[in-house]
């Protein structure tokens, strides 16, 4: 088999740990928000609010739960598999993630965890390019079965 054909799995394998990180740290955050939308159990007073659109952290939590978490565990998923569409995926997931990132410092001012947030959506939207650019290789270059 051609190595220009799996060149992109080792790729896929750090951009599908960054996903499922991403996630599995928003699943529980935005489920605590649906829950509990005046941010008290998790420490979040509404005046965090103050300067934004929303009234409470329910469609925060929402957007939280939905895109950040099952989005991105979904996303995780389909780069570990190889998913034709994974590359597509994380640039969509990566550029939400910046853009979210800088409405909350935008809204609410920054924190380090911004800087962190902010640093993985960057490094998440650049593995999905790496992979983009790995696909349209191997897609023009074929694998090769014979020896």
């Amino acid at each position: 088999m051609n190595q220009t054909k799996n060149s992109g799995k080792p790729l896929s394998v750090v951009l599908g740990i960054l996903q499922i990180f991403i996630g599995i740290g928003a699943v529980p955050a935005g489920l605590m928000m649906l829950l509990d939308p005046s941010g008290s159990s998790l420490g979040m007073p509404l005046s965090m609010l103050a300067n934004t659109p929303f009234p409470n952290f329910l469609i925060p939590g929402i957007f939280l739960l939905m895109v950040n978490g099952i989005g991105s565990i979904l996303g995780g998923l389909a780069s570990f598999r190889r998913y034709r569409h994974a590359d597509k995926i994380a640039v969509g997931l990566g550029v939400f993630l910046i853009l979210w990132i800088v409405a909350q410092v935008w809204w609410m001012g920054i924190h380090w965890l911004h800087i962190m947030y902010v640093t993985l959506g960057v490094v998440e939207l650049t593995l999905g390019l790496l992979l983009r650019k790995h696909l349209r290789i191997d897609s023009k270059n074929p694998a090769e079965d014979s020896p």
